[in-house]
Formats: structure tokens, sequence, C-alpha cells
């Protein structure tokens, strides 16, 4: 069932995305080669907690971790490690959430190295362009696959993929409500969007095919042909006019 937010949920919706966003660029200015992945979940985690806020993934179906980092052809929910250094070419993904007085934001993004190629940079380009292409039909009188298939064809434009086997959420009061969100498939279809509505907007788009596998650690999920993968999210308030974008990175 798809809960529509008041004003009051609203506002607490704002500064969980609020916190999650700023701790999301946090992230991504530590994105550098020689740097931990690990050291990097803990800035994220002392960056939520400091600001009245906890990590909504840590212990979340018994993920280890505050922050899922993904490296390269590494899709989403990659765990971090002491033992895992980013390297420099390498395109890092970042996914955080944050869970505020009863309420969640969640935001990813996908962080270049120095040395990246020039494929990776437009690979994590399209990515982002592709959620900014969904934003225009993320509003009433539309529906859910309006923005699924915005997003897909943005992509494919591109000569990308985007992954099917996993996709965007509603979010509220739990990290992952109704609706699922997709990104592909055809328009008009699913629920209609309506004001209130909170949901995840995360394109995931692969370099190559879109099929994907989990690692034996059964989180990590990789690309099954082993080319890149880019991830971009924020959560998103479907209003009577414009979407709103309520994971932005506005110091409190």
């Amino acid at each position: 069932m798809i809960k529509l937010k008041s004003a009051r949920e609203i506002e607490l919706m704002r500064k969980a995305g609020r916190i999650a966003a700023c701790a999301l660029k946090l992230a991504g200015q530590m994105v550098r080669p020689g740097a931990t992945t690990l050291s990097i979940d803990e800035a994220v985690s002392d960056y939520i907690r400091s600001h009245g806020a906890e990590p909504s993934f840590l212990g979340y179906n018994g993920f280890p971790a505050s922050a899922c980092i993904s490296i390269n052809s590494q899709v989403i929910h990659g765990i971090p490690s002491r033992d895992t250094v980013i390297r420099d070419g390498d395109i890092v993904s970042v996914d955080v959430g944050a869970f505020f007085q009863g309420y969640h934001g969640d935001c990813a993004e996908t962080f270049l190295t120095p040395s990246a190629s020039e494929k990776a940079s437009r690979l994590v380009r399209y990515t982002r362009e592709s959620f900014f292409e969904a934003m225009k039909v993320a509003k009433p009188g539309f529906r859910v696959t309006d923005i699924s298939c915005a997003v897909q064809r943005h992509c494919e434009s591109g000569g990308f993929s985007v992954v099917r086997t996993f996709v965007g959420h509603g979010v509220g009061m739990k990290l992952h409500e109704d609706p699922e969100v997709p990104n592909f498939g055809p328009p008009g279809r699913g629920a209609r969007l309506i004001p209130g509505m909170t949901i995840a907007v995360e394109p995931m788009v692969n370099e190559g095919a879109f099929e994907v596998s989990v690692l034996g650690d059964g989180w990590t999920v990789v690309t099954a042909d082993g080319s890149l993968s880019a991830h971009y999210e924020n959560t998103v308030l479907i209003t009577s006019a414009e979407p709103e974008i309520l994971t932005i990175a506005e110091e409190n």
C-alpha cells in the first residue's frame, strides 16, 4: 500500500534526506586513490550520528555496514572493508541512508577517481542524466513506469543497459515501501503519481549487458559480464507541480 505523507512527515523526511545527502557528499570527497572503503564508511556513520540520526543500512536484513560502497563492476551493496583500497582509475558508487525521527532519506552517487577512463565518465554522466530525465515525468498525471521508461530510454540512447533485477522504491517510515520503481519498461503503467508520494528513484546502469549476479558474501551485486556499473539515487517528493528532491546536501 502506498502511504501519502503529511506536511509534518515531509518535513522530517527533508531533514533525514539532508543528513543522508551531506553524508554522501562527504563520502564523495573521500573517494581518492589509497583510501579504504572502511574509512569512508566510518566517516559516513560518524556524520549521520553526529546529526541526530542513525545509518539506515546498518543491520538492515543483516547488512554489516553504514554505507554500501561498490567499485567498478560492483553494481550495489558492496561491503566496506579495510582491505579494499581505492585505486586510481576506479569508479566508486556510494549509497547512503539516514533514519531521523522515524523517517528515512536514501541517496547514492558514483564518483570518479582522477584517472578514470572517458567511457567510465560517460557512463556516470548518462546515469545521472537519466535521473533528471525521469524528473520531467515525476508529476501528477503520470504513472510510475513513465519514470521507468524515461530512465531506460536515456541510458539506452547512450549504448548502456539498465539493471532489471533491482529497482527503486517508495521510502518513508520504512526504507523500502510501495511502490516499486523500475528503471525499465513501457510507459503508462503502475501506480498513478499523487502529491505526497515519496519515492527513491535510482538508476543502476551497466556499461555492458543488464544481467547481474550476487557474490558469495550474499550482498555484493556485480555485472555478469564484468563491465562497469554506475548508480545515482535521490529521495523524491511528488508535489502538485514540480517534484522536490529531498536528499539535498545543505548543512543544517
